[in-house]
């Protein structure tokens, strides 16, 4: 049986048909479109553990060449070192379009590209090592700066890929199959009635050839009764 009540008419069996040929389509892509989403979701995260740990890498030898430099410099001019920073960075954030997905892009630009104010400090009161870990601090946050704008895109990806696999079941389990049943109950109850349509003409047919017949045969009998009297008189 239908799983919704349904009005068994030809209108409405084409209406179904027309449908069903638009939600097959519709589940062809988009199957096509989880497959794609899959594969840049798979491209990313593969792409961010790299990214993570090549960042967690040069996070550990900043952390390194500052802590030897927090050593070997007090407390107080370590602070008054960091304390004023004279470079900016200039941050451009665009999206850019996967599959129907915008996500984020991270671009930067120093402010100024003069190399000596990397450091906002002189050099005669600092040690070497907090050179050295300002240098990999830098070195590392276009790397920082990407490994945000991947796990953001992955994030995205992910929801997307959980909307797309969720609309591709409802039409794989449920609308299509649904479409198929009605589809098959309104086939079945035409053909039903036309098979009742059928037998009621072969029924009224037979009545009129059986009227038809007894119509003859007392025709008949009445052109012998006939013939018969006229036998007898003229005898």
């Amino acid at each position: 049986m239908a799983s919704v009540t349904v009005t068994p008419t030809r209108m409405e069996l084409t209406r179904l048909k027309t449908r069903l040929k638009t939600a097959i389509r519709g589940h062809k892509l988009l199957k096509g479109k989880r497959d794609e989403l899959m594969r840049q979701f798979l491209d990313n995260v593969r792409y961010n553990r790299t990214l993570r740990a090549k960042v967690e890498e040069g996070l550990s030898n900043a952390h390194a060449s500052f802590s030897v430099a927090a050593a070997v410099m007090s407390p107080e001019m370590l602070e008054q070192s960091l304390l004023y920073p004279t470079q900016k960075v200039d941050l451009a954030i665009s999206k850019r379009n996967i599959m129907s997905v915008n996500v984020p892009v991270y671009q930067f630009q120093p402010a100024e590209n003069d190399d000596a104010q990397q450091f906002p400090y002189s050099f005669a009161m600092t040690s070497g090592e907090l050179d050295s870990a300002i240098e990999q601090l830098s070195a590392v946050f276009q790397d920082m700066l990407e490994l945000a704008q991947v796990e953001k895109t992955t994030q995205l990806l992910a929801e997307e890929i959980e909307k797309t696999r969720r609309r591709v079941n409802a039409l794989e389990y449920v609308l299509i199959p649904n479409m198929q049943e009605n589809i098959r109950y309104i086939s079945m109850k035409l053909e039903e009635n036309e098979r009742g349509n059928l037998t009621r003409l072969m029924k009224v047919k037979e009545m009129m050839v059986e009227q038809t017949f007894q119509a003859q045969k007392e025709r008949t009998a009445q052109s012998i009764a006939q013939a018969k009297a006229q036998w007898e008189e003229s005898n």
